[in-house]
């Protein structure tokens, strides 16, 4: 599977839209999305998952790791516009809060 990954910034906030299957043979692309945000020391990150309909667990930890990252460095990190199996999968694991996708 390969994924296509878009990143943009606005001010001091970073956009990363990413679009088709995260899975462990691509999940190594976000995570270098997401490190480069990082590397101009955000305030913000988003990663924005409209155009995702699967990420399995090695995703999904690329997603975690990001808001740890986010927390060690200040930065808010929030996942958005999961689709509705990402975000049922999402649930079932109880990240939601810890992704910045709290009610």
């Amino acid at each position: 599977m390969s994924i296509t990954i878009k990143t943009s910034a606005e001010g001091t906030s970073r956009r990363i839209a990413v679009m088709g299957e995260v899975d462990v043979s691509n999940a190594s692309e976000l995570r270098d999305a997401v490190e480069e945000a990082f590397s101009s020391n955000p305030s913000a990150v988003e990663i924005d998952l409209a155009e995702v309909p699967y990420i399995d667990s090695t995703g999904i930890g690329v997603l975690v790791g990001a808001a740890h990252r986010g927390k060690e460095s200040g930065a808010a990190v929030t996942v958005s516009n999961p689709q509705r199996n990402v975000l049922r999968v999402l649930s079932m694991l109880g990240v939601e809060d810890e992704l910045g996708m709290g009610k």
